[in-house]
């Protein structure tokens, strides 16, 4: 008998992935739950695991090869053993060139090849069309079976071309110097990252607002209470606790900045899943901490530490990406003084936070130095006006330079 190895369901708006790699390769035995395939979608990488035992007998979709949900990647001969397999002997006989033509008869995508009773938009087209405003159900596809393409949406938003990321530019000429250069192709996740920028920029009117915080408070308490802290919750006090706790309680008193835009909708919020941007070998991944409001401090830096580390390793799921509702990126680990974050579309606003740096200020009218950090808050103008912006921030300021207003809710 033999078992299609299918891609499954991917998550919440994410319709398609690339092969990254084949842990497998035809003529292996494997084992039920055995990882086969790395698939890379725009958000995560995420493995297919067998869910029969036997021998992969073909692989339908090389690496680097763009496949759909439901789409079959390749088939395991149940019950057959890699020394009995009349697939396996030739496999392991023949060299590994031989391997190729395997796949060379697939050059149809595998999500136009599943089957499907009424015609449906293609996995890519669905994708432009939601990033455009477009309803795919109401086009005229001109795709094997009446399917809509990517190319029919485009054509629907007046768009000549494919969007960039897509389909990126070929150089005009020959370039003088190629020899001393390294060409290579952007991982899906980069692609998404850079989409997902220019939207913001294109779809958002967007404003940043700055302000300054003095440090000088909450660093005391970390420094007092770091020790008993990590003794008694297991984990490390941090700054950007803090900084969680002081957005939320300037969003719950500036409501507009914890909405979004739906159509000719604002969506209003009443929860509080606030994300925290993460830099990984692979790109910026922005990990979310659900219902922030209801942790206290320990739960938020063990949150933080957790999704930090499955971040880095690769294995965050896609619910851990999605559905967030305000974000906060700390630029200041990289040394960054001051910079301008970008929305991180649909949510209408982030906050930037920077290095800490020994600064004369004035207080009650006398010179001191202080521990001084620059806040930015970059957000949507369709949804905040200035005056929101200003105070959500100077709030946010008033909550660190007062940790006491944490405690007390005011």
């Amino acid at each position: 008998m033999t078992t299609q190895i299918l891609v499954p369901p991917m998550g919440e708006s994410v319709s398609e992935a690339t092969v990254a790699k084949w842990l497998k390769q035809v003529g292996d035995s494997v084992r039920m739950d055995e990882p086969l395939v790395e698939l890379e979608t725009d958000k995560v990488t995420l493995e297919v695991n067998a869910t029969s035992a036997g021998v992969i007998s073909e692989i339908k979709v090389p690496p680097g090869g763009n496949v759909g949900v439901g789409a079959v990647l390749g088939l395991i001969q149940e019950g057959a053993a890699a020394v009995s397999s009349p697939t396996a002997s030739a496999t392991t006989s023949a060299p590994p060139q031989t391997q190729k033509p395997v796949t060379a008869n697939n050059s149809t995508p595998p999500a136009q090849q599943k089957q499907v009773e009424t015609p449906q938009p293609m996995p890519a087209a669905r994708k432009q069309a939601e990033d455009r405003g477009l309803n795919p159900y109401e086009m005229s596809g001109t795709g094997k079976g009446g399917r809509v393409t990517k190319e029919d949406v485009l054509n629907q938003a007046a768009k000549p071309t494919p969007a960039p990321m897509r389909a990126p530019a070929q150089p005009a000429g020959p370039r003088s110097r190629a020899n001393e250069e390294e060409r290579v192709r952007m991982t899906r996740l980069r692609m998404r990252i850079a989409e997902r920028l220019k939207e913001a920029q294109n779809t958002a009117a967007m404003l940043t607002t700055f302000n300054e915080v003095d440090m000088s408070t909450v660093m005391a308490l970390r420094s007092e209470h770091k020790e008993g802290f990590e003794k008694k919750y297991g984990t490390k006090l941090g700054f950007m606790s803090f900084f969680v706790k002081a957005c939320i309680q300037a969003l719950k008193e500036i409501p507009n900045v914890n909405a979004e835009i739906e159509g000719d909708d604002l969506v209003y919020k009443n929860y509080y899943d606030i994300g925290v941007a993460v830099g990984t070998p692979n790109g910026l991944v922005v990990p979310v901490i659900r219902d922030a409001d209801k942790l206290n401090f320990a739960d938020i830096e063990k949150t933080i530490g957790d999704l930090g580390r499955r971040a880095r390793d690769g294995k965050l799921a896609m619910a851990d990406l999605t559905g967030g509702t305000f974000t906060i990126t700390n630029g200041g680990i990289y040394g960054s003084l001051m910079s301008t974050p970008i929305l991180n579309p649909p949510q209408s606003g982030i906050l930037g936070m920077h290095s800490i740096k020994e600064r004369a200020v004035v207080v009650n009218g006398k010179v001191e130095v202080r521990p001084m950090m620059y806040l930015a808050l970059s957000y949507d103008h369709r949804v905040i006006d200035g005056r929101e912006a200003v105070t959500f921030l100077v709030r946010v300021k008033e909550c660190i330079e007062n940790p006491e207003r944490l405690l007390l809710g005011i």
